[in-house]
């Protein structure tokens, strides 16, 4: 297979892990192998930990390139590499585009509405109005609407500096996809999409970038994933859910979104209407081709392009996933992604036995 190294790419975040020790076969006798995938920056610090454990006890290597969930599904499709990360299911359209892909999911994960208010450490914001400041209908801090909902609140006669992704990201697809559920201004006039023309606001590459941008920025707010908000120390909103119950992400109230899910596991939970949830949550996905011999891979890498997934559905990555800040995948996620990868094969015959 034509390797793509995604660690020499300039501006790209990148892991590459690997165990020690110059081992050449993994416990199981099959050969070591370099794998390379690209993609989601949202689970980013989840692959960072899950990664290196893998290479702890693996004899394979792992390289993964955060450039957003529109480049690793593009570097999919151009098969440069062994998988992709998405916080964005592949819509039926993107399926007929490419080989047959089978989505594994790999945690649950809540997109969260970072801000920086000198001053404002508890806001709350819900659906509606998250929609009209990203439409530029509100645009100050203290606009009636926001005061509305905070009252015991002082809240600033400043500019709202908002923030929103530059690259072709899932997070956008997870946020817009909220937000077109949530108002139908937004749904008629932008949309969602991995990418989506929004009519105010400052772009930022990466959920780095756009963190970054937030914590540097006072009056700024915008959408991240909830491990960048801990990692830059950043407040972050409550959101009144469908229920009208107003909701701080957690790993309990990501988990509470989930609803039923199709074997193919391509769902959308944003705006769950159980009790407790968090309305910005999501599943991120690993997607491989369901065939696996393409550009000139080996079995060897199918066998471990597999045998990696395997391991991120297992119970022992599945129980780290709250330490950064994630949600563990349901016991139907787990089992229905264990039945697609038996699925998978390599010149027509089944990997998984």
């Amino acid at each position: 297979m034509k390797k793509f190294y995604l660690f020499l790419m300039t501006g790209i975040i990148a892991l590459a892990f690997t165990a020690c020790g110059g081992q050449k076969k993994n416990a199981d006798g099959r050969e070591a192998v370099d794998l390379t995938g690209a993609g989601a920056t949202f689970p980013l610090p989840f692959y960072t930990m899950s990664f290196k454990t893998y290479g702890e006890s693996h004899a394979d290597k792992v390289s993964y390139g955060g450039i957003g969930s529109g480049g690793g599904v593009r570097n999919l499709k151009d098969g440069i590499v062994d998988f992709a990360g998405s916080d964005a299911f592949l819509s039926d359209d993107e399926m007929k585009e490419m080989k047959p892909v089978v989505h594994i999911p790999t945690c649950m994960g809540a997109v969260v509405m970072a801000y920086n208010i000198p001053g404002v450490a508890s806001l709350s914001l819900s659906g509606e109005v998250i929609a009209d400041i990203y439409a530029g209908k509100i645009t100050k801090w203290n606009d009636k609407r926001l005061q509305e909902i905070n009252p015991d609140v002082t809240l600033p006669a400043k500019d709202i500096i908002l923030v929103f992704r530059s690259d072709g990201s899932g997070t956008t697809f997870v946020f817009t996809d909220y937000l077109t559920k949530v108002s139908e201004n937004w749904k008629n006039t932008y949309g969602s999409g991995k990418t989506v023309d929004f009519p105010v606001g400052q772009a930022a590459k990466g959920n780095p970038g756009v963190a970054g941008i937030i914590s540097q920025t006072p009056y700024s707010l915008g959408y991240i994933g909830s491990e960048y908000a801990f990692a830059q120390k950043l407040n972050y909103a409550s959101v009144y859910n469908k229920r009208g119950e107003l909701i701080k992400p957690s790993t309990e109230s990501i988990s509470a979104a989930a609803g039923d899910i199709p074997q193919d596991t391509r769902c959308s939970i944003t705006d769950a209407a159980t009790e407790g949830a968090y309305p910005i949550s999501c599943f991120t996905w690993l997607l491989i081709y369901k065939e696996q011999n393409y550009s000139d891979r080996s079995l060897a890498q199918a066998q471990a392009t597999v045998a990696l997934m395997q391991y991120m559905l297992s119970d022992s990555v599945q129980s780290t996933t709250a330490t950064v800040h994630y949600a563990p995948l349901p016991k139907k996620a787990v089992e229905l992604s264990l039945q697609n990868l038996k699925t998978v094969t390599y010149n027509g015959q089944p990997i998984v036995k």
